[in-house]
């Protein structure tokens, strides 16, 4: 049994913390004033809440759910004054977060075959590596597999990481078939008993067809060779993107099959709440933040310390 994704480590809280901070900014800095106590709950301070939430990139959708429940607990006297609204938000936000049916990522048998997709510039290559070091710390064995054989450098700088985990890389040569590469790297992992595969795939404009159906292909081959596979297809957003990401993830989530999210970039946007956004709209869980440039900085997503470091 190999599971892919552990539970958050005891740094959470301070690196999600330091990485939403400047989201935390632009909510807090309001909700201070609004929410500091002794305030009657109305209108006015609804609507000043409300531009907060957007201003966060919370999205329409989610901020109008979460005023009508306060409009609601507000009448029914469950919530009485403004001090008593940080507390219902952060219970609504992380009921959003939480929301998803998400499995543990247990897979019976090994290889356990991950791939990862996005557009390019979300951070996907410099994921993989992320992803490869915490696999390796878990005393997995890792292959990845070079099958963004379209762009650019893709093939050398996944070398780049391979040699820095000290992983192996199946690659073919650029132009190359991905769905042969795929090909190539399932039957490596089989032959060398590796515990995970990770496939690196093209990061082109997800609206075109031709890019789909490609992925399509390789999802099949991966599944001729190995059951199941592939076990998990993670999602790269950049965070930095506020609703952009949002229609990538539609698209890749329609034609991908998308079982979960990394968020990347969070250190660098006022916008963080787009994560809730987007869970709030496609129901997939969020399965890692990226927190930062470093090899370390790809932690496993908790709800509770993700919402807790927006609103405290």
């Amino acid at each position: 049994m190999i599971t892919l994704f552990g539970p958050p480590e005891p740094t959470l809280a301070e690196r999600l913390r330091k990485s939403v901070s400047r989201t935390r900014d632009v909510l807090t800095m309001p909700l201070g004033e609004l929410l500091a106590g002794g305030q009657k709950i109305d209108e006015a301070l609804l609507k000043k809440l409300e531009t907060a939430l957007l201003s966060a990139d919370l999205g329409v959708r989610t901020t109008r759910e979460v005023l009508a429940t306060l409009r609601e607990d507000a009448a029914q006297q469950k919530i009485t004054d403004s001090g008593q609204v940080r507390a219902e938000l952060k219970k609504q936000l992380e009921r959003v977060l939480r929301a998803p049916a998400s499995k543990n990522g247990a897979v019976d048998a090994a290889p356990a075959v991950i791939f990862v997709v996005g557009v390019n510039g979300t951070g996907k290559t410099t994921t993989i590596g992320k992803l490869a070091n915490r696999l390796k710390k878990e005393n997995r064995s890792v292959l990845l597999c070079a099958a963004d054989t379209f762009r650019a450098a893709a093939i050398e700088q996944l070398e780049i990481w391979a040699r820095r985990n000290g992983v192996e890389m199946i690659r073919q040569k650029a132009g190359a078939d991905p769905a042969a590469v795929v090909f190539d790297a399932m039957a490596a992992a089989r032959a060398r008993g590796v515990d995970v595969v990770i496939v690196d795939t093209a990061g082109r404009l997800h609206t075109k067809s031709n890019l789909m159906a490609e992925l399509e292909k390789m999802k099949r081959t991966a599944a001729k060779q190995v059951p199941g596979a592939p076990h998990e297809v993670l999602l790269v957003l950049d965070a930095t993107t506020g609703q952009n990401g949002l229609v990538q993830a539609r698209e890749f989530t329609e034609h991908a099959g998308v079982t979960g999210l990394v968020l990347t970039k969070l250190d660098g946007t006022a916008k963080g709440g787009i994560a809730v956004a987007i869970v709030r709209e496609l129901n997939l869980p969020i399965r890692f933040a990226g927190t930062g440039e470093q090899i370390d900085d790809l932690v496993p997503f908790d709800p509770a310390t993700f919402v807790n470091s927006l609103l405290d």
